[in-house]
């Protein structure tokens, strides 16, 4: 049986401590800026926080992987170029990279560091990911959420490298690493800027009778009742009128978060080499927990025991699961 390494988000130093002392195998992380796909204020890292993370972490047995996932527009390659050769002087164990010349950049001058395929270059074919590991040497590819565990199978057994695939957190339909709805509504790319629905582009607005509009930009992209929660707003989780519809319905998706929790052992079995949680945004009781209880799960699997793991789905987003396209897949 793979012996499943458990990857664990951190927006802040604090909450890398609490996800190493919660059980994390490794903890992946970003510079404060637009070199990682989670560019929010106050979230992420300092060189000096970095540095003392990496000490903390690799004191208590645990990796720090950097983020490197986002794009480089024309001209500001050298914040990419600056961000890798900090991470490599502070010892980072891996770098996730996207970008090609990203990719290319760290090879070249930091050889002795593993690289790793962020799920925002969309690597889903053996052909792509092979061109990665020939090229840039890259040791393992986070697979896109939209494969089916026959797929991700079938993938492992044509590839020179390690497989990562999400089990918990946010899950989108979007293209991985190709979505352009917050630009076009805000002019900040998700993909190059680092910021799907930037803060300060997010407003709440109640009316007189208590209805909660939440706006992105210019755009009004859902709109609650007083007795309804409302969560983030993201364009592709908003629901919207149309000519040919004006119930407010979801465009794209509902809101919905990705557990698959009770197909652990299935992926397992496919191959998979790490299992990633999704959430640098959350709070470190959610870190605690969600580390804590996928810990939990995967030691007990692989001591061929059954964990209890229906605490879960109350940290869900709206309190909704789904499984996604690993276990069925009805569209393309």
């Amino acid at each position: 049986m793979t012996i499943a390494e458990l990857v664990c988000p951190a927006g802040t130093p604090a909450a890398l401590r609490t996800a190493v002392d919660a059980g994390a195998d490794a903890v992946y992380c970003g510079f404060q800026n637009a070199t990682n796909a989670r560019n929010f204020p106050g979230l992420n890292f300092t060189p000096e926080e970095l540095e003392k993370s990496v000490v903390y972490a690799h004191q208590h047995g645990a990796k720090v992987l950097l983020a490197l996932n986002t794009y480089p527009p024309a001209g500001k390659f050298q914040l990419w170029k600056d961000a890798a050769d900090i991470g490599a002087g502070l010892g980072v164990d891996a770098f996730i990279v996207a970008d090609v010349g990203v990719a290319d950049y760290i090879a070249r001058t930091c050889p002795g560091t593993r690289l790793h395929l962020s799920v925002q270059a969309a690597a889903s074919s053996p052909e792509a990911i092979r061109y990665y590991v020939q090229e840039f040497g890259v040791k393992r590819v986070v697979l896109p959420r939209i494969l089916a565990i026959p797929e991700i199978r079938q993938i492992k057994s044509e590839i020179p490298c390690e497989i990562e695939t999400f089990i918990f957190g946010n899950h989108g339909l979007m293209v991985e690493g190709r979505c352009s709805l917050t630009n076009y509504a805000t002019g900040l790319s998700t993909n190059m800027d680092g910021v799907c629905s930037p803060a300060a582009e997010v407003q709440y607005v109640r009316d007189e009778v208590g209805n909660l509009s939440t706006k992105l930009g210019a755009f009004t992209i859902d709109r609650f009742a007083p007795d309804e929660n409302a969560g983030y707003p993201t364009i592709c989780k908003g629901r919207y009128h149309t000519p040919c519809r004006s119930d407010g319905y979801y465009a794209f998706e509902e809101p919905v978060s990705l557990n698959l929790a009770r197909l652990l052992p299935e992926l397992i079995d496919a191959g998979v080499n790490a299992f990633k949680i999704e959430g640098r945004q959350r709070s470190r009781a959610y870190v605690r927990q969600v580390v804590s209880s996928f810990r939990e799960a995967i030691d007990a699997i692989q001591n061929d025991t059954h964990p209890d793991l229906g605490s879960l789905v109350a940290l869900t987003e709206g309190q909704k699961e789904t499984q996604g396209a690993f276990q069925t897949k009805k569209w393309r």
